[in-house]
C-alpha cells in the first residue's frame, strides 16, 4: 500500500494538518496518511514542547473519525533526537509491503539538503510537497523524486494556537473539537 508519512511535532495538531493530509489522499497521491509524532525535532528547540504522549493523544483524537488516517509512534522508541532517514529505515524494515512517501511543506523542502542522509531518503522515497506561505524558492522542487501537490494554502500555526490558549483566546475552528476539549481538560499550553 502507498502510505504518506506526515512527520511533525504536532504541538498541537490543527485543522491545517488535517486538510493537507486529506487533500493528498483525495488527489490520490497515497491511499492512507500516517501522522508520525516526533518526540524531538533536531531542528527545533525542545522548550515549549508538550509531552510526547499528550501530543500523540491529540493526534489520535484529531483523526479518530477518518479511516484513511493513522498515527505512528515509532520515533518514541528510537534514539533522541532522531533523524528522518533512521525512522524511514525502520519503517521500511517493519512494513516491507508498503511504499512510503514523505509529506512536507515547501518551507521544509528548501532546507532538505541540510537533513542527515537526505540522498538516502530521495533514493527510497518520493516527497510530496504542499504549499506554505512565504516559503523560499528552491531548485529541490525540480528533483524527479519531489512532487508539488495541490493543497490549500494555510497560514495557521501551532505557535499561534499555543499563544492564543495561553492568552485565554478562542481556538475554535482551528482545532478538532475533541482536541480542544482535551487541551482544556488537561490545562495544556497555559
Amino acid at each position: 500500500m502507498h502510505i504518506g508519512l506526515f512527520f511533525g511535532s504536532f504541538n498541537p495538531i490543527h485543522i491545517g494538518h488535517l486538510v493537507i493530509a486529506n487533500s493528498i489522499i483525495e488527489l490520490e497521491y497515497v491511499k492512507k496518511v500516517w501522522f508520525v509524532v516526533s518526540p524531538q525535532n533536531p531542528f527545533k528547540k525542545i522548550e515549549g514542547l508538550l509531552n510526547e504522549n499528550d501530543r500523540l493523544k491529540l493526534v489520535e483524537l484529531a483523526i479518530m473519525d477518518n479511516p484513511n488516517f493513522d498515527v505512528n509512534d515509532i520515533e518514541f522508541i528510537l534514539p533522541k533526537p532522531n533523524y528522518t532517514f533512521e525512522t524511514l529505515r525502520n519503517l521500511r524494515e517493519k512494513y516491507r509491503d508498503h511504499n512510503f512517501d514523505l509529506i512536507m511543506g515547501a518551507d521544509n523542502i528548501a532546507d532538505f539538503t541540510n537533513w542527515h542522509n537526505f540522498e538516502e531518503i530521495l533514493e527510497h522515497h518520493r516527497i510530496l510537497v504542499y504549499p506554505r506561505p512565504y516559503a523560499p524558492k528552491t531548485d529541490m522542487v525540480y528533483h524527479p523524486r519531489v512532487k508539488l501537490v495541490e493543497a490549500p494554502l494555510f497560514e495557521i500555526s501551532a505557535t499561534f494556537i499555543r499563544e492564543s490558549i495561553k492568552r485565554n483566546k478562542s481556538v475554535k475552528y482551528l482545532l478538532q473539537e475533541e482536541v480542544e476539549k482535551y487541551i482544556k481538560f488537561k490545562g495544556l499550553y497555559l
